[in-house]
């Protein structure tokens, strides 16, 4: 029977990274503005006595390769790491279908993949005909998607939706169409994963979009809807800022970097 006050260990597992500059991240963009400001690439894992459900599923060493990414590990092989094996997983929320995020569909058995409606619409159809809406996809990782969808293997979503007992989907849209985010129940609260509705802290912080955007209004209304779905702004996980793996304890015996959300903050 389910829990309805079921909550989830959280964890940020981090896979790949890549060097940036502050001013590759903000719209308005100030050019005079070399600071470093790297980016790292997580999946997400949800685990209680009930289940365990993951959040976006990375990418491999091909797209790594092609994008000139640092892979550290593979996302799915890390799940180990904290006692998940791939078949173990029933449910992938897919938060968009960019390429760090909709990679290794392939290498979970049991999954099903949960999605919102407007991500498909925006990734298979006439947006698709422009190359710079098209660069963050990639074909065969849409594609896959779209097998399992023959194969009754993928959920859909039109809008905020429940998945299971203490976590539920957030529309977002902003970056891409389909955006979601997940909010999940944790002994501290409600912890948001924001995914790329932000992908910095800075970004919901100070009000200042990323580049990669398919709606502005939406993207800069989504950070006030993850600040307003959390339990407090400790309480939002951005989708790809480093700082996560300094702000939050380890999980000891990992030296790439897993951060345990479902803990509060270290002290400054």
């Amino acid at each position: 029977m389910d829990n309805p006050n079921e909550t989830y260990e959280v964890y940020a597992i981090r896979y790949a990274s890549m060097p940036r500059l502050r001013r590759d991240n903000f719209v308005p963009a100030d050019p005079h503005d070399d600071a470093s400001m790297p980016m790292d690439f997580y999946v997400w894992l949800l685990k209680s006595p009930q289940r365990t459900i993951l959040i976006d599923t990375g990418f491999g060493k091909e797209m790594a390769a092609r994008r000139d990414r640092r892979l550290l590990r593979c996302p799915i092989e890390a799940l180990a790491t904290v006692g998940v094996q791939p078949g173990d997983v029933a449910d992938v929320v897919i938060t968009h279908l960019h390429y760090d995020h909709a990679g290794n569909l392939g290498k979970l058995p049991n999954a099903r993949f949960h999605i919102q409606d407007g991500e498909v619409d925006y990734a298979t159809g006439r947006c698709m005909c422009h190359k710079p809406m098209r660069h963050a996809y990639a074909v065969e990782d849409v594609v896959q998607l779209i097998q399992h969808v023959y194969s009754d293997r993928v959920v859909f979503h039109q809008g905020d939706s429940p998945l299971a007992p203490g976590v539920q989907l957030m529309l977002m849209g902003g970056h891409t169409k389909g955006l979601q985010s997940v909010r999940v129940r944790t002994q501290r609260g409600w912890v948001v994963i924001a995914s790329d509705a932000s992908h910095y802290y800075d970004n919901m912080m100070e009000g200042r979009a990323f580049p990669i955007v398919y709606s502005m209004a939406d993207m800069l209304a989504g950070h006030r809807r993850l600040l307003a779905a959390a339990d407090s702004p400790d309480h939002v996980v951005p989708g790809h800022d480093p700082q996560v793996l300094q702000r939050y304890p380890l999980l000891e015996g990992d030296s790439t970097g897993i951060a345990l959300l479902h803990l509060p903050p270290k002290s400054p």
